[in-house]
């Protein structure tokens, strides 16, 4: 052998690393619905309003958000593994600290450090499965890599559930322990490290502006409700910085020479910048109604929270059957007309949950959240695909980024948004109710009570009634507004380009007949 050959390449075990960083991948996914089941547990606990314990969704959203686009700055300066150990160690410690969290700031600043590390894992674990099998057999890495995110939506409420029932709610994040654990010894054993890729300036300013103006806003929204809203100064503050963060990011976008945290090229993309749009209101019904049901169920309906998992539950599988039907359609079908259906399908979905009352059962929330899971998938992958089927691939790394943030961005804002309409809708409603209680009201006539000689405890049970019905109306006020959110978006339909049709072996064969 020469003196100057070249060492082998390691020999990469494809299945074991398959499954560490899958456990990784699983692992994040699940957290971005596990703890809604256990919202109300958690605020009992901890003693919380219910307009404030959301921060435990959007603190972690938000946080990965922001964190997502330096995935690739990071893993060209430190090394794809490395990032990769520290993203697996931070999510695992967090989550310990997460479960042993006794009040709302703690378990929001460990919810924040879960969202910062766990912001890489799953574009490194789709990076690692693409570097590790040949172009033939990327189909299948990604079909496992898809397979792994829809994990969260499906087992994530009612494993949840199960957990907060049979132990407490610490336990949601206690899981994450040995599967953090396993992924760790897994990819530190048999992950080979990648060589640094050459990577531009990150923009420091970019993206320090547009996380004050995002991070901002997200206070203002989470804040408003409890302080009244521009009554109070922090809410004027904090206002004030938003508009600042996205003035500066975007005069330093458009003024900017060199590099940009957000490339202007992209900006030239009209696919791009609708599809962008379109995953933002996606972010927006998809996890505000998450977040929405469970403590719905369980505060108003008194569903123990493992039924409450499993009620939410076919919402993940309707987004899996129609995942496998659209990945047959597309290419076949106009993706528009794809897209139009997966948005009907979610307005109608919301139009059904509209119509929910203190006296239903199970079956219209399993029946809803099938088809709005069914909408959703029919969503998802399309809108990924005209996204960028037009964008150059030079671009597509920032892109897919800037995808993602977006629909971070439309998730948080979305949690935040009907959270405090339904606080303010609660009290607008019962205020309406009650200046209409009279003896001969419907509500004291099926309590059976002599309001004119009613005692305090009657008087206090006929204003629990009143407040559970402002509550149902409040939440169905919540279920119309984005209801007319999908309406809205339909016509940005107009907007997209389809890609060309692929040729089937059929198209093949004919053309190659005529020629």
């Amino acid at each position: 052998m020469s003196a100057t050959a070249q060492p082998a390449p390691p020999v990469v075990r494809r299945d074991l690393v398959t499954v560490s960083i899958m456990l990784a991948t699983i692992m994040q996914a699940l957290d971005t619905t596990i703890a809604n089941v256990a919202l109300p547990h958690i605020q009992g606990s901890l003693s919380t309003a219910a307009d404030q314990i959301t921060w435990v969704l959007t603190s972690y959203i938000v946080a990965a958000a922001i964190a997502t686009p330096l995935t690739g700055w990071l893993t060209g300066h430190y090394g794809r593994k490395r990032v990769f150990l520290v993203s697996v160690a931070g999510f695992t410690v967090a989550s310990a600290l997460c479960g042993m969290a006794t009040d709302l700031p703690q378990i929001v600043v460990f919810r924040l450090l879960q969202g910062l590390f766990g912001a890489a894992l799953v574009p490194l674990s789709q990076l690692v499965l693409l570097d590790i099998n040949p172009p033939e057999k990327h189909g299948s890495a990604m079909a496992i890599w898809g397979a792994g995110i829809m994990v969260g939506p499906i087992l994530g409420p009612a494993l949840g559930g199960w957990l907060t029932d049979h132990y407490n709610w610490r336990w949601v994040f206690y899981i994450n322990l040995p599967v953090g654990l396993l992924a760790f010894a897994g990819i530190a054993a048999f992950v080979h490290e990648h060589k640094n890729a050459a990577t531009a300036k990150f923009d420091f300013l970019g993206f320090a502006s547009l996380s004050l103006g995002v991070g901002a806003l997200q206070m203002m929204l989470d804040r408003g409700e409890q302080l009244g809203w521009f009554g109070a100064r922090e809410i004027w503050i904090e206002s004030l910085l938003a508009a600042l963060g996205f003035y500066l990011f975007a005069t330093h976008t458009i003024t900017a020479r060199g590099v940009t945290f957000l490339n202007r090229a992209l900006l030239r993309d009209r696919n791009f910048i609708t599809g962008t749009i379109f995953i933002f209101f996606v972010g927006v019904i998809l996890y505000a109604t998450l977040a929405l049901l469970p403590p719905m169920l369980q505060n108003m309906f008194n569903y123990p929270a493992t039924t409450t998992g499993l009620v939410t539950a076919p919402r993940g599988m309707g987004t899996m059957v129609a995942m496998i039907v659209v990945g047959r359609l597309i290419g076949r079908v106009d993706i528009r007309l794809i897209l139009l259906t997966g948005l009907s399908l979610t307005a109608f979905s919301l139009w059904q949950m509209t119509h929910f009352s203190l006296a239903m059962g199970m079956g219209p929330v399993i029946v809803s959240g099938i088809f709005q899971g069914m909408g959703l998938g029919c969503t998802f992958v399309p809108l990924s695909t005209i996204t960028f089927a037009t964008l150059d691939k030079v671009l597509r790394t920032e892109g897919t980024a800037f995808y993602s943030l977006m629909r971070n961005i439309g998730s948080s804002i979305g949690i935040s948004v009907v959270t405090a309409l339904l606080s303010e809708n609660t009290q607008t409603v019962h205020a309406t109710l009650v200046e209409h209680v009279r003896p001969d009201s419907p509500v004291v006539a099926a309590l059976g009570l002599n309001l004119n000689h009613a005692s305090a405890a009657q008087l206090a049970l006929i204003n629990a009634r009143i407040t559970e019905q402002a509550a149902m109306v409040a939440y169905v006020d919540d279920f119309h507004m984005m209801m007319w959110i999908a309406l809205a978006s339909m016509p940005m339909l107009l907007l997209l380009k389809s890609p060309k049709r692929r040729n089937t072996p059929k198209d093949e064969a004919l053309n190659a007949a005529l020629d």
